[in-house]
């Protein structure tokens, strides 16, 4: 029996060639399902569809895409339906940050966070909605972060709109119930990329992140404040992912779930 039933549903993921984006994009084909990958970086989104096509499952098509701008969403959603038919889920995984303190930012810093973390999930998610209270039927799942519950040091306006994202979901879950569209999010806790090789030009994880959070000694110290003992993978977020875009988690909604190893559980 397939517990998930996600064999032939399609989903789109945006920023689906970094780090969770791709996890994410993985799992899916897994499970036989359809996925068209969002992604600004053309040649990383095409290494991932690659990788996913070669699994023999679902199909994936690589559509560039900057989901900052509205026109370049709406001609994603488009070709998404032209190539599958249908888009049964959505996957608002696209975020960037840029770690310093408050006051030391440049305004197009704040810029390009409230732009790439939550205008981002506006312009999809209002992109994919026309067709899927047509068919009554819709899973719309944000990557949000444990920043969004608890605030986190040099990340202020990034934390802001990861709760914005939160508080918008709720008011979504209430609208959309009606037309048989779910919406939630997950807050995964740190997530880094096994190496850059699994990362986009325009990641967060940039060569001087990775020298900072990357280093066996810094991967340790995080570690230890977690109380599972260990920092989360891709695969963690992508379970969760599955499930809510799944019927099985068809009385879910309007819910912001952390998948951290018990980081945030106070």
């Amino acid at each position: 029996m397939d517990f998930l039933s996600l064999e032939g549903k399609t989903a789109i993921v945006t920023g689906g060639g970094s780090n969770i984006g791709r996890g994410i994009v993985l799992a899916f084909v897994e499970q036989g399902a359809n996925v068209a990958i969002a992604e600004l970086d053309e040649a990383q989104g095409a290494k991932v569809a690659k990788e996913a096509n070669a699994l023999g499952k679902g199909k994936v098509k690589n559509i560039r895409t900057d989901v900052t701008d509205w026109d370049s969403v709406q001609a994603m959603v488009k070709q998404t339906l032209d190539k599958f038919g249908q888009v049964d889920i959505l996957v608002n995984v696209v975020g960037w940050v840029r770690d310093d303190l408050f006051v030391r930012k440049l305004r197009e810093d704040w810029e390009k966070e409230i732009a790439r973390n939550f205008w981002s999930d506006i312009n999809c998610t209002r992109a994919v909605l026309d067709h899927m209270i047509e068919r009554k039927y819709g899973r719309i799942i944000s990557i949000g972060s444990d920043a969004a519950r608890v605030g986190q040091l040099r990340e202020a306006v990034y934390s802001g709109c990861k709760g914005a994202v939160v508080s918008m979901t709720k008011s979504l879950a209430r609208e959309l119930g009606r037309y048989g569209i779910n919406v939630n999010v997950i807050c995964p806790g740190v997530v880094v990329p096994a190496s850059r090789d699994v990362t986009t030009s325009e990641s967060m994880w940039t060569d001087e992140m990775m020298k900072v959070f990357g280093t066996p000694e810094a991967l340790e110290k995080i570690a230890k404040g977690i109380p599972l003992g260990r920092l989360g993978t891709p695969d963690d977020i992508a379970n969760a992912v599955l499930f809510l875009a799944s019927d099985r988690a068809n009385f879910i909604t309007g819910q912001t779930i952390s998948v951290d190893g018990g980081y945030t559980m106070a």
